[in-house]
């Protein structure tokens, strides 16, 4: 493309000399007269200014990525360039013998379209579902300005933008949004989605049918007092991140009265992409009242056990005063000793009631041996080391919260597997026969025996002091020596 050598400094006067040099074409005096005057050169120059800015204009035309098309006052093209060619997949030729839209739009949008020109004279970013000439479908962003400028009949300026890319994205993230809402509607766990002002403007089915309404128009104007219990009430889902806490539990009363337990759990999304809250309810009412029933069975089974321990320890306390003794403050001492540990309440009462009745296997030893006033012989020993088995088998067959047979069994086990009936060791030994174990011991030396009188309550701190870790647990050790050493723990007869 040739161009001259620089632009012409003033346009106006430019297109004031382009008139006259028309001018000349029809007035040969005017004509002369440019020769005459020697404006050759200046005529030479405008015309090559005027040529360089047509090869502009067309440059321009026909790179701009957006379609443009011009048309006259009855709407047939006139003109258009490579963008929109190329959009439309039609050459020029076949573009001029189309009125505007006719042939790529559907009548519809045609209709209104001229509509839109006929009202307004313009039609402003208005997106249009578009054929090209193989008939695949595209979108378009299309703008017409109606121009009386151009010339007196009028000229219809189109531009058309190519957004199918766009609108598929669009698409894809409609389809995208319609698949997750339809998910959290056949969520099996209810959904409620607020704003951060605290208004619904989502609950899924589960939710609905959790609270007993048929409509998210009647949960949200149904007022909060129908639907809450005391405590946590009309969703102190109030948004005050500083008050809510992301995970907690709730009972709603539901449309027919009947109450609900949830459990709920509370998190911070993007919905239409402002922020909003999503809670996402669990019902665990069945679960509660199967919790219920089960914690109303174990009750009962512990009020039968208490029934049973005390015949047991009746009977025990009517053959051996002694003895029975001897399981009442044992049970007081390993109970504190528990405590002292911080072992949780179960565990606490389970040892209680297992040193209450831990020598119940002495039913099955002779009198005779338990009262004997002299030190027993080696055979009446092991009569008398039978009664850990002989209390376990009594119990074993007994239901009960706690493994009350086991500790019985265990309770005089050493660490060092120096113990009996079965010689464990460590760990193999429950921690509350541990318990017991200490608790029976201290008991028993500072207690009076028919065979020998009372060693004394130091001599008895003394031997677990100094068998702790060897023969008894340490840290069972410890907190026994902190009850009597710091707490002033006594027996009590």
């Amino acid at each position: 493309m040739e161009c001259p050598n620089r632009l012409p400094h003033n346009l106006e006067q430019t297109d004031a000399d382009r008139m006259r040099i028309d001018r000349s074409h029809n007035d040969p005096g005017l004509q002369a007269d440019l020769t005459s005057s020697g404006n050759i050169a200046d005529h030479k120059q405008i015309e090559d200014s005027l040529r360089w800015s047509e090869e502009i204009y067309q440059l321009l035309f026909n790179t701009l990525p957006i379609g443009i098309g011009i048309a006259d006052r009855e709407k047939t093209v006139r003109a258009a360039n490579r963008s929109m060619q190329e959009i439309t997949g039609y050459s020029l030729n076949e573009l001029k013998a189309f009125k505007i839209g006719h042939g790529i739009a559907d009548p519809n949008e045609r209709f209104i379209i001229c509509d839109l020109l006929r009202k307004s004279g313009q039609v402003r970013d208005y997106e249009i579902r578009l054929k090209r000439k193989d008939g695949s479908v595209y979108y378009a962003m299309l703008n017409i300005d109606h121009v009386e400028e151009i010339d007196s009949q009028g000229t219809f300026i189109t531009t058309v933008r190519d957004i199918t890319r766009r609108k598929n994205v669009e698409d894809r993230l409609c389809r995208t949004e319609e698949n997750f809402r339809r998910s959290l509607d056949n969520f099996p766990m209810g959904v409620r989605i607020l704003t951060e002002e605290g208004e619904t403007v989502y609950v899924n089915r589960a939710l609905l049918k959790m609270y007993g309404y048929d409509s998210v128009e009647e949960l949200k104007t149904t007022p909060a007092e129908n639907h809450c219990t005391s405590g946590i009430c009309a969703e102190f889902e109030i948004t005050n991140d500083d008050y809510i806490p992301t995970e907690y539990e709730k009972s709603i009363i539901g449309k027919n009265g009947e109450i609900r337990h949830l459990q709920v759990f509370r998190k911070d999304i993007l919905w239409d992409g402002t922020r909003h809250f999503q809670f996402v309810y669990q019902d665990f009412t069945e679960r509660r009242l199967a919790e219920q029933k089960l914690q109303n069975a174990l009750d009962r089974l512990r009020k039968a056990v208490y029934v049973t321990i005390k015949a047991m320890a009746s009977t025990v306390e009517a053959r051996d005063p002694y003895t029975a003794g001897h399981h009442i403050r044992s049970a007081a001492l390993a109970g504190d000793i528990a405590k002292e540990m911080g072992l949780p309440l179960d565990k606490i009462e389970g040892i209680h009631i297992a040193g209450r009745i831990h020598d119940i296997g002495k039913l099955c030893v002779p009198i005779e041996i338990l009262v004997k006033p002299k030190e027993l012989s080696e055979m009446e020993m092991s009569f008398v080391r039978q009664h850990s088995q002989k209390g376990y088998e009594i119990l074993k067959d007994i239901d009960s919260p706690w493994p009350l047979s086991e500790i019985i069994y265990q309770h005089h086990e050493r660490l060092d597997g120096s113990g009996y009936p079965r010689n464990l060791k460590g760990n193999e030994i429950i921690i509350e026969a541990r318990i017991l174990a200490v608790a029976d011991v201290v008991e028993s030396m500072a207690s009076h025996r028919p065979y020998r009188p009372a060693l004394g309550l130091e001599a008895a701190l003394e031997e677990i002091n100094r068998n702790k870790g060897k023969l008894y647990d340490s840290d069972v050790v410890d907190a026994c020596l902190r009850l009597f050493q710091e707490k002033s723990f006594q027996f009590r007869s």
